[in-house]
């Protein structure tokens, strides 16, 4: 008895130490194996989110036994148990249906009005307040080389409704390596931490679109989303000739909750190529830009940001011969959201525009496991920066 009973306990701590610790996975296209990020990997019992990064790659500590919901815009949701992950790194084919081509819809409004009302719409059922334990990363390169690199785990408390949303910062952990000249401006440096997230609360990149103009600049066209039978997709590209920057947008939503699920846009390549020079000194002279923004609806109780990714590059003239190339690119991403308020002092909360100026404060190697782990590649360039004298 004595010893069957020492069988019993041997075997459930070897199965409870099979499901607790960490999970490393790689997502993958079923068809052609290449890697896929941006895959939203949620830990359903803690509603834990993580980010696949470019090689597909995800990591997470787990602390017992859940499901696990791995989900994409362009692939089939799966769902896991953390029980059948069992290797030390989990390769999950995700199946697409990238090669089915989307159907135009004809509707009655146009598509323009009809994205006033999914702005309208999506403002109005974005959940507040809450709170939001965000990750973010940011790398900034000068002249084809990267000299600044910082991250930071912050938690944003989100009041307000209906264009009126305000959010505190609290900083959790952070920290800045590299040097930036005392001659860069602090916008250069990507996120203003101010009022970033009501910028992407209230959809503000999507302004352009929605001005009476537009219809003359634009293109719109709604498609059906084959990847996802409850999901629109909307066109939106800038009319050749192009003038001036403009970007051609993308956006994913639920026709039927007529909520924004992602949007993303990038400048077009015509607007770059026909862009007039500006020659005055301290002018900048865009050539990257784009964007993506993706939101999670669970049910009817919980609609928030999920992650955006940014990236921009521009030439600055500093004199008449002289320029420098500067390029940003920003990750966000939301690893936890919650509906409870937490307790702060009017102290403690960022004031700041971005990371960089703050002190480091790091307790944890909180960059390996919030939200999205480094590449190698990046993890190199990070390692760089911090080599340089």
């Amino acid at each position: 008895m004595r010893r069957l009973l020492l069988l019993m306990l041997v075997f459930h701590f070897s199965l409870t130490n099979a499901q607790l610790g960490d999970i490393h996975l790689i997502l993958k296209d079923a068809e052609t194996l290449a890697p896929i990020d941006d895959v939203t990997v949620t830990v359903l019992r803690t509603k834990q989110n993580h980010l696949s990064n470019a090689e597909g790659r995800v990591s997470f500590a787990l602390t017992g036994v859940s499901s696990i919901q791995i989900t994409h815009t362009q692939y089939e949701t799966q769902t896991l148990r953390s029980t059948a992950l069992k290797e030390k790194e989990n390769v999950v084919l995700l199946k697409s249906v990238v090669n089915t081509l989307d159907e135009i819809i004809i509707t009655k409004q146009h598509p323009q009005k009809i994205l006033k009302t999914l702005i309208e719409n999506s403002v109005a059922k974005l959940t507040t307040p809450c709170r939001l334990k965000v990750y973010s990363r940011e790398f900034f390169k000068r002249n084809g080389n990267y000299v600044f690199y910082n991250d930071g785990l912050m938690n944003f408390q989100i009041s307000g409704k209906n264009k009126d949303f305000k959010n505190s910062i609290l900083v959790e952990q952070n920290r800045s390596i590299g040097l930036i000249d005392t001659d860069v401006p602090n916008d250069l440096l990507g996120y203003d931490l101010n009022n970033i997230m009501e910028n992407y609360y209230n959809f503000k990149y999507l302004e352009p679109l929605l001005e009476a103009r537009a219809k003359k600049d634009y293109d719109f066209v709604i498609k059906s989303y084959t990847k996802n039978d409850n999901y629109y997709l909307m066109v939106v590209n800038a009319l050749d000739p192009v003038k001036g920057f403009k970007d051609d947008y993308s956006i994913i939503y639920d026709k039927k909750k007529k909520v924004i699920i992602e949007v993303s846009s990038s400048v077009t390549p015509n607007s770059v190529a026909n862009a007039h020079e500006k020659t005055a000194v301290g002018a900048r002279n865009m050539y990257k830009s784009n964007f993506k923004n993706s939101y999670r609806f669970n049910g009817e109780h919980e609609y928030y940001l999920l992650s955006s990714r940014e990236e921009i590059g521009f030439e600055r003239v500093d004199k008449k011969e002289i320029r420098t190339e500067i390029e940003v690119r920003n990750y966000f991403v939301t690893t936890n959201f919650s509906q409870n308020e937490f307790t702060f002092k009017e102290s403690e909360v960022f004031k700041d525009k971005a990371l960089f100026n703050l002190k480091d404060k790091i307790l944890t190697d909180y960059w390996n496991v919030s939200g999205l782990i480094p590449t190698p590649e990046e993890e190199t360039i990070i390692k760089s920066i911090a080599d340089e004298p």
